[in-house]
Order: C-alpha cells, then structure tokens, then sequence
C-alpha cells in the first residue's frame, strides 16, 4: 500500500472522532498540511528503509505547523527541502496559531532530532537512505490553557478508536517500509511499534528499539541528546 493509500486511510478514520475537557482543540495536520507531508513521501518515502523512527504526535511548533514529523522550520524548509503552502485547522487554538513556514517559533525536539540527522549524514539523501522518520498520531490536542496533552493521556473511550486507527497505520507503514529496525523516539512510540511488530507476526525479523526523545521537557536530553543516539542505537545493532 503506497503512503497515499495509508495517510487517507488513517485521515477518514479520525475524521469525526470528538473529545471531551480538558481537551478543547485537535489539530490534524494531514488535512491542512496534507501538500507539505504528501511533498515529504514523494521526496523521501519511495522504496523500502532499513530504519523507522517512529514520534508520538505533532508539537505545537512542528508538525502542527508544517505537516513534517519533529518539523522544526528551518531544517524542513532548507534541509530536506520541503515547502508547500499550508491552511488552517477548522478551530484554531488563539495561543497555537497555524503559521505555517512563516511561523517565527522553532521546536526543540525537531531542531535536535534533524539537526542530529544532518550532523550525522550531512544530506538529507544520505540519511533517509537510511531511515524514515514517522509520527504515530498526527492529532495534537490541546487544552484551553493551550498546554499540549499527549494521547496516551486521553479517557480511554477516546483513545480507543484513536489508537486503532494509528496502530492500523504504523502497521501499514511498516509492510510499506519493510524495515530490519523500528525504533521509537520515546517509550510510548516504542510501545505502540512493539504491538505492531507483533501484530505483524514480524517478532525475531524486525527488531525494536528507542532513543530517548529529545524534548525540552527531558533533562536527560537537555544535556546533549545528540550523544544519546549512537549508543542507543547501537543497543540494538545499529551502527552508523
């Protein structure tokens, strides 16, 4: 199934889902920055991949922006080179406006993830000849405050039909990719692959791992999350 296939899939399951307080606004970037992410497959996603990253969900400064997992502006727009032009989500939170790539905020988590990537491979083809970098769920929620709640935090009746439709797509993702390696960036991602590995019946072909997210919010990966990765992927048989 061609990425295509899987993203409109994913993206008619979701539509329609509702949710309750404290959850007050979801963003999708897959509808109002479907032509920046759709731009990023073609470029990118064609063929298989010996790794996956796997995120959670949009940061309110990343992909909610510009429809690029971890896709922190100047990395996305002058590093792998994908700009399109991007709308709005039907409720804009007044505090997490949709600026697209004019957006004048960087985020952190991608700033150091493609920076990592580019130190690391120093073109982008090199790298993603290599990986693919893939988010979990593309819904960001947020609260009235405009605080970001992760989905794992949702009542359980609505991170049902949620982790469903996203597990449905990792798993598509993966037959799509064929990778040896899928690792999460962060112990949730880690999870939701796991499952999918297995539901693959792919346990002992496909080997998952994690390196810890690079999130702000972390002070393990405020002391260089750089230095992480390596070993972290080493762990599991990576070398780079």
């Amino acid at each position: 199934m061609s990425l295509k296939q899987i993203t409109d899939e994913l993206v008619a399951e979701l539509d329609g889902l509702s949710f309750g307080l404290p959850v007050t606004h979801v963003y999708n970037p897959l509808l109002y920055a479907r032509a920046s992410w759709d731009m990023y497959c073609q470029k990118y996603g064609q063929g298989t991949r010996e790794i996956i990253f796997v995120g959670m969900n949009p940061g309110p400064w990343g992909m909610s922006q510009v429809g690029v997992p971890f896709g922190e502006i100047e990395h996305v727009r002058d590093w792998i080179g994908v700009q399109a032009p991007v709308g709005k989500p039907k409720n804009e939170h007044p505090k997490r406006p949709v600026e697209g790539f004019d957006c004048p905020r960087s985020e952190v988590s991608g700033r150091r993830l493609w920076g990592w990537a580019k130190a690391a491979y120093g073109t982008p083809e090199a790298f993603f000849a290599r990986f693919f970098v893939w988010n979990y769920c593309p819904l960001a929620f947020m609260e009235e405050s405009g605080r970001n709640r992760v989905p794992e935090k949702l009542p359980k009746a609505e991170r049902a039909p949620v982790f469903e439709a996203c597990d449905r797509s990792l798993r598509g993702a993966i037959e799509h990719f064929e990778p040896k390696y899928v690792i999460g960036v962060g112990k949730f991602a880690q999870g939701r692959a796991k499952r999918a590995v297995k539901a693959l019946g792919l346990q002992g072909e496909v080997v998952v791992g994690a390196v810890p997210h690079p999130s702000p919010a972390s002070p393990i990966a405020n002391r260089g999350w750089a230095k992480l990765v390596a070993p972290a992927l080493a762990e599991v048989g990576i070398e780079l």
